[in-house]
């Protein structure tokens, strides 16, 4: 299931401002296992089953695209799975689409206060975790680690190195970018749009590459994680309307809000030859938007 299918991604072209932006649609890899998941999911359940581990244990947000695409993953190889899923406040609501996806695809849930869920990467923890999962394999929020950076590096093909100069994409944990970050030619700029509201992803890549052509903007998260207002929404529909490609409210609605933000102010110019990531996620996308 996890062959390599790089070479298929199909690329859209679009034009604002004078400026070409080729957009490359990770959301149609694969209709479950979405986008930059699908390249972060490889070689974890390829290590996971050569270790003869028979489920998958993870972390994620309510809206985490993370959680719906592991969950079918699992269900396909023939995994159980746990999703450890922050604010216990939820379990008494209704499921929204991400996690209805997950449940429906067998994912058991299990929500935790989100004290207990900073402590997702904590050594202690991780090591009880082992202990009281052993037939489990851990993956760790968002799907970034080693093995997860090891797939990223697959999205962008030969051509994609010579043929751009800005590489665009979404940032939620930081895994998808520095996979870009690795595969980049010397001559290119990786630019991030944050989901998340601060610098610490900036770290927390840094950490990850010894590279510096790139850098993580938080200008466009609307406030923070899953957060949107009036005029991300309307951006969305306008551009779903003009270009008849879909976006979601997480993370691609608002990376392609800045990035037209930074065309109209000239911070992108007409003769950068652009290629935005469409990392997918669309299970995610708010009901009603069209």
């Amino acid at each position: 299931m996890f062959e390599s299918i790089a070479q298929a991604i199909p690329t859209d072209t679009i034009v604002y401002g004078g400026v070409v932006i080729q957009i490359k649609r990770l959301d149609l890899v694969h209709p479950q296992i979405s986008g930059n998941k699908f390249f972060k999911l490889k070689y974890n359940f390829i290590e996971a089953q050569e270790l003869g581990l028979s489920k998958i244990l993870t972390f994620g947000g309510a809206y985490s695209n993370h959680i719906a695409a592991t969950a079918f993953a699992a269900h396909q190889c023939g995994f159980d799975s746990m999703g450890i899923i922050r604010g216990e406040e939820l379990a008494n609501q209704p499921l929204n689409p991400t996690l209805a996806t997950a449940q429906h695809f067998g994912m058991q849930l299990q929500f935790v206060s989100r004290q207990a869920y900073r402590e997702k990467t904590n050594s202690a923890f991780l090591a009880q975790l082992q202990q009281d999962y052993p037939a489990h394999y851990l993956i760790p929020e968002g799907g970034t680690n080693a093995l997860a950076i090891q797939g990223c590096q697959e999205i962008l093909t030969a051509s994609d190195l010579t043929d751009y100069d800005l590489i665009c994409c979404a940032v939620g944990t930081g895994g998808t970018i520095t996979g870009l970050i690795e595969s980049s030619a010397k001559h290119q700029h990786v630019l991030g749009f944050s989901a998340l509201k601060g610098d610490f992803l900036q770290r927390d890549v840094a950490q990850l590459t010894s590279k510096t052509n790139w850098n993580i903007l938080d200008d466009y998260c609307c406030g923070g994680y899953a957060k949107t207002n009036a005029a991300l929404l309307d951006f969305i529909q306008h551009f779903e309307q003009q270009y008849n490609i879909p976006l979601e409210q997480i993370y691609t609605g608002k990376m392609l809000m800045g990035i037209f933000d930074m065309i109209d102010q000239g911070r992108i110019q007409p003769q950068q030859k652009l290629l935005v990531i469409h990392s997918g996620g669309l299970q995610g996308k708010l009901k009603g938007s069209t």
